[in-house]
């Protein structure tokens, strides 16, 4: 984080809306997509309502596209607008949250690079064992290492490629599918709950996607052309997500009626193998990790910035070896220990879920209430006098333990987890950012704030 400026200099912004779209476009084309798919079918539902799921979720980006908005109507970016929100000291807390959520996310890359390598192997005849996925752990994690020698620029140029070329492979798997589903399986797929399988599943894709995806979106609308439309902001933010995301949402429906094992399967990647031909999936999953490559190390680079907003201030070398033997240790118990990737990774989602949802509708609630008329520009100062907003962090607390109190799933089981909570540990997502938006608004009612962002009875 810059904190020579609150404002992004008007020189600075030279971000078009085409070039918006392409950036959440190209971040949001991942081969995790499918897996979201496939986890969407997991909820017993019908074709077309794991379709429209997936729709819906993938819509759900209009949160960031909003974030996006603010950020270019105010040209600052997310983390400092939250000082207003939460108090500079306050703003801790989701500066934290990002630091988690960074570094789950580079645990879920990683862990997702070496099984797809493991895949590699398989498409080219060599037997998977303990052994070659720790050699793929070791020579993915090294790769990702090996990338720092590059400049930023360099591992742009090259992501952008990357994403072009996975694109392209990705339209001709998705061409694979169609050709191949089961179409009579697929419509004939019975109905399930709308409340208990179908919101649970629009959750769960907000929770991984678009509610991860706002800590960041404001850091995008604030490098927005000045003379560009606040429409032109969140469209370009809300479909450039969407599309991709829900594409590849569908691709994962229909792969599932081809692999129905693929919605639990502990390693999603082998029985993507199993569908594909050899000789394309190693090209395909070669691809898809590269991709993945100079996403860890930008995340990498975030999580020392994130650690240092929090007040931890270490050097680029220090943070690296920090945060590589985090990962490790991470993907060694969930690629050695647990054995299961999906089901750590719906644990990861849930429990990070709840967290942002709470931050997220606060951040929002804190514009439409007390930011209408714009933010003072020194609420988002780092020395600005104002260390806590309690109406914000007195909210974010409640709606987090409101959301926890509703959780059930394999790892926790909350006390009021029970009728549509039962085993539904995304709704209390729902719940998290509810909670947040009724506790802010009730307080509101109480506590006025003046411009200097003083709090008045």
């Amino acid at each position: 984080m810059d904190n020579d400026f609150v404002k992004v200099p008007e020189k600075d912004k030279t971000l078009s809306p085409g070039k918006l779209f392409y950036n959440w476009f190209a971040a949001n084309i991942g081969i995790m997509g499918f897996v979201y798919g496939a986890i969407i079918v997991s909820y017993h539902l019908s074709f077309w309502q794991s379709i429209s799921a997936a729709l819906i979720g993938a819509l759900t980006f209009a949160i960031p596209g909003w974030v996006a908005m603010i950020g270019r109507h105010e040209g600052v970016t997310t983390f400092k607008m939250s000082r207003a929100a939460f108090g500079t000291y306050g703003n801790k807390i989701p500066n934290f949250m990002a630091w988690l959520n960074m570094v789950g996310w580079l645990a879920v890359n990683v862990i997702t690079g070496t099984l797809l390598f493991s895949a590699m192997l398989k498409t080219i005849k060599i037997p998977q064992t303990v052994f070659t996925k720790f050699i793929c752990l070791v020579v993915f994690a090294g790769l990702v290492i090996l990338s720092g020698v590059f400049k930023e620029d360099t591992l742009a140029k090259i992501q952008t490629w990357l994403s072009w070329i996975f694109g392209a492979l990705t339209l001709v798997m998705l061409i694979m599918f169609l050709m191949n589903a089961n179409w009579h399986e697929a419509f004939t797929m019975k109905s399930g709950s709308w409340l208990t399988g179908w919101l649970p599943a629009v959750a769960f894709i907000a929770a991984g996607s678009s509610i991860s995806w706002s800590m960041a979106a404001a850091d995008w609308g604030a490098y927005v052309r000045p003379n560009t439309r606040l429409s032109a902001t969140f469209w370009n933010t809300t479909l450039g997500a969407a599309t991709p995301l829900f594409i590849l949402m569908a691709g994962g429906v229909l792969l599932s009626t081809i692999s129905p094992s693929l919605a639990t399967a502990s390693d999603p990647y082998q029985v993507m193998y199993n569908v594909i031909p050899g000789w394309f999936g190693f090209l395909y999953f070669l691809v898809a990790a590269g991709g993945i490559i100079p996403q860890c190390l930008v995340s990498f680079r975030s999580a020392r910035i994130n650690l240092s907003t929090i007040g931890i201030e270490v050097s680029q070398k220090t943070s690296l070896t920090i945060h590589a033997l985090i990962i490790i240790v991470i993907s060694v118990y969930v690629l050695f220990i647990s054995g299961n990737f999906l089901t750590n990774f719906e644990l990861f989602l849930n429990f990070l879920g709840i967290c942002l949802a709470s931050w997220v509708a606060i951040f929002l609630v804190d514009n439409v209430i007390y930011r209408h008329d714009g933010y003072d520009v020194f609420l988002m100062k780092e020395d600005s006098p104002v260390h806590y907003n309690w109406p914000g962090i007195i909210s974010w607390i409640i709606a987090t333990v409101f959301g926890f109190l509703f959780t059930s799933n394999a790892a926790y089981r909350g006390p009021f987890a029970y009728g549509i909570f039962e085993n539904n540990s995304s709704l209390a997502v729902f719940v998290s950012g509810i909670a947040a938006i009724v506790v802010m608004f009730v307080i509101s009612l109480f506590v006025k704030k003046d411009k200097t962002g003083d709090e008045t009875a």
